[in-house]
């Protein structure tokens, strides 16, 4: 590994924004590939009913410029000189807006709404094999296209914006864009425009036949760019400067970018709101199989005008769990001390309770949009040491699920395994990670902030701050290895007891694999 960097102060950085699903933070990643002080702004999510989810575009987006001129005003205080902007962002939330007065028209659908999944179920049949081809996903639960049409329709003040041209979509990155550059741009990036179900691989174009069946109007669709193709200047109105806009990036594609999935097999784990578990595949789509739930192929990301693709499978429920249980019901304090009290529980096959994390769904090992969580094995003897286990082994089991998956998908192991996320910072689950999965589980140092960092390196290649993405991650300083503590029998027995209680949760023992859920080939060191 080259350290090329000079100086014990670095002066430049990119001025890096990253928008999360409950929260953003703004931070300027130094030339050294590190992060300068991170501000941090959340935001809320609203719960119409069981099905949707939803948050305020406007909240968004002042949340972003408290954020982003925190931090540019703290560097240019310390003297840095920002090169360029770089943004990451949840993916395939999306919202409708006035291109004339700039305010949104109604609330934004977020990634999480289900509000069409049962709809959508109709479609399979016809599409599934389809757009597993071509997309790289099946039909799903997601309906950007599907809802914004449907807002179209139900919504003359939307149907006299589209007649009159002021109308527009986009989805979290589009809508940061446009208001970034005051209005100049109307775009989407690979990484943002693949979760909406409309991107198609091989092309780096949309997918128009699908779309236009779901009764979207073509004449909405963003300009597809390149992540790093630049997007023009900042409006000075917006951050207070004027510096080109150089990359945009779903956060997932920017975390895998930062953990170092650079090259085919290369994979990580990020857990945050959700957990996701991606790996690079290189220059050629690596396309899901129809025997394997919830892997899904796309663009890792497109640099320059090469895509380099990677799979990826997630369950929703990670970091949103641990919101529940410690601040919708108030079981618990905190995740932190969530996590203390559970290590106060030792490792037994057999343990009970056990606590399935599907509050918005099952993708992997089956898909079940419709599933809810369940905690199960409750008696008089449980105590909150107890609860706070089976909601950290639940999430690892989940994780573990994702990881078979994906290796499964892929054909080969990966060849390196790191995690990060804020909800990586738990020491009791990463260490309940590692003993499920067998595994040597790197934390990258500074976790937290991968996908800051990730749209950063990306963007800061593309302006020469560094010569390549290789050069930045590998010179990054290693991370705390967590070693599996159990042997592979009580692994086995504790997958084995994890995949019956799944199929009991589901009551459909048929959707679930019949391999052995301890045998998917995962990981070579």
């Amino acid at each position: 590994m080259t350290q090329t960097f000079s100086g014990a102060s670095p002066r430049r950085g990119v001025l890096s924004i990253d928008e999360g699903t409950t929260g953003t933070r703004a931070g300027v990643v130094l030339d050294s590939g590190a992060t300068h002080e991170v501000f941090y702004r959340p935001i809320k999510v609203s719960h119409p009913n069981d099905l949707a989810v939803e948050q305020d575009p406007m909240e968004i987006w002042t949340a972003t410029v408290e954020v982003a001129r925190q931090a540019f005003s703290r560097a240019r205080g310390e003297g840095i000189e920002i090169t360029s902007v770089a943004l990451s962002t949840q993916r395939a939330t999306v919202m409708l807006w006035d291109r004339v007065t700039g305010r949104p028209l109604l609330p934004a659908v977020v990634w999480q709404d289900r509000r069409y999944a049962h709809e959508l179920t109709a479609y399979e049949a016809e599409w599934d094999a389809v757009l597993l081809a071509r997309q790289g996903r099946p039909v799903g639960a997601r309906a950007p296209f599907l809802w914004a049409a449907r807002q179209i329709a139900a919504h003359p003040e939307v149907a006299e914006a589209h007649r009159a041209g002021r109308l527009l979509f986009g989805t979290v990155d589009t809508w940061l864009i446009w208001r970034l550059t005051g209005g100049a741009v109307h775009a989407i990036t690979p990484t943002n425009a693949a979760s909406t179900g409309g991107y198609l691989l091989d092309r780096h174009a949309w997918d128009e036949e699908w779309i236009g069946h779901l009764g979207f109007p073509l004449d909405l669709l963003p300009e597809l760019r390149s992540d790093d193709a630049g997007f023009g200047m900042t409006d000075p109105a917006a951050l207070g400067t004027a510096v080109p806009l150089t990359a945009s990036m779903g956060d997932q594609h920017a975390a895998l970018v930062a953990l170092g999935g650079l090259a085919a097999g290369q994979g990580m784990c990020m857990y945050g709101t959700g957990a996701f578990v991606d790996a690079a595949t290189g220059t050629t789509p690596a396309l899901p199989r129809p025997d394997i739930a919830g892997v899904l192929a796309q663009p890792g990301r497109r640099q320059r005008d090469t895509t380099h693709y990677s799979l990826e499978a997630y369950t929703s429920t990670a970091g949103s769990a641990l919101r529940w249980l410690c601040d919708d019901l108030g079981l618990f304090a905190s995740p932190e001390e969530l996590g203390e009290e559970a290590g106060r529980v030792p490792n037994r096959p057999g343990r009970t309770p056990r606590f399935v994390p599907a509050l918005a769904g099952v993708r992997t090992p089956v898909w079940h949009p419709e599933a809810t969580a369940s905690l199960t094995g409750l008696t008089l003897a449980t105590t909150r040491a107890d609860l706070a286990r089976a909601v950290l082994d639940g999430i690892a089991h989940s994780v573990c699920d994702l990881i078979d998956g994906v290796a499964d998908t892929m054909g080969t192991p990966f060849t390196r395994l790191r995690v990060g996320g804020g909800v990586s910072g738990s020491d009791p689950l990463m260490q309940i990670q590692a003993d499920l999965t067998g595994l040597p589980l790197e934390r990258v140092s500074d976790s937290a902030t991968a996908s800051l960092r990730g749209t950063a390196y990306l963007a800061g290649v593309a302006q020469g701050l560094w010569s390549s993405l290789e050069e930045v991650v590998e010179a990054q300083p290693p991370g705390r290895i967590f070693e599996p503590s159990i042997t592979a029998t009580e692994r086995t027995e504790l997958r084995a007891a994890w995949c019956d209680e799944l199929t009991t949760h589901l009551n459909n023992p048929a959707l679930l694999p019949t391999r052995d859920c301890a045998s998917a080939p995962r990981t070579l060191r």
